[in-house]
């Protein structure tokens, strides 16, 4: 049984602190798994696989453009977020599900699979990359997590609504041969981020509930 809470806009450092403490409420028995849904304004984000070297704009150049930079402690390479991608945290006790972390990153991935698939979008895995891509080239969604103990922190970044230029001031998890797309992008509509929320809150309540 999962629970979910929505943080609505929040600096990027201040929601990793918020997801430590509950990671150490979590293995205090204080707390249950708990998927968490926000957005941050424009940050890049390293991970421990990930170089700056796949950051090609330079800290002024990020100033300028408004863009903050972080190192951090997630798995996975160099990210971006930004205003109208949705961010998922699921801070989940793996112990109460099954303790596999492989298992853990597909089952993010079928979740976001199923939760586009209400607007049509074919989302799909490929064999070797995680996260959910649309035609096997254009990533929608990108995947990093960390676990201490079984339970997982930081997850998934779903591009809904936001501002996909900022995305060439990097080389999106390491990977310069494909594209980044976003739901309003691949439906050529607006998507509404709230309705795109609550599709992912039912879809993780009915596979982890």
């Amino acid at each position: 049984m999962i629970t979910c809470e929505r943080w609505g806009l929040i600096e990027y450092r201040q929601a990793w602190a918020r997801q430590r403490e509950y990671v150490q409420q979590i293995h205090a028995g204080q707390r249950g798994s708990v998927l968490v849904l926000c957005e941050h304004p424009s940050v890049i984000t390293v991970g421990r696989a990930g170089t700056t070297a796949h950051v090609l704009c330079s800290l002024e150049e990020l100033s300028q453009r408004g863009i903050d930079l972080v190192e951090t402690d997630r798995g996975g390479d160099v990210t971006l977020h930004n205003p109208g991608q949705l961010v998922g945290y699921p801070i989940f006790n793996l112990a109460e599900f099954r303790m596999d972390l492989h298992w853990f990153v597909r089952q993010i991935e079928h979740c976001i699979i199923e939760a586009i698939g209400r607007w049509g979008i074919v989302g799909q895995q490929v064999p070797g990359l995680t996260g959910v891509w649309v035609g096997g080239q254009r990533k929608i969604c990108a995947i990093g997590i960390r676990c201490s103990r079984w339970v997982t922190m930081h997850g998934f970044a779903l591009n809904v609504a936001n501002d996909l230029r900022e995305f060439e001031c990097i080389v999106p998890c390491g990977i310069a041969d494909r594209e980044v797309t976003s739901m309003e992008r691949e439906l050529g509509t607006p998507v509404a981020l709230e309705q795109v929320a609550t599709a992912v809150e039912d879809v993780f309540c009915s596979n982890f509930g």
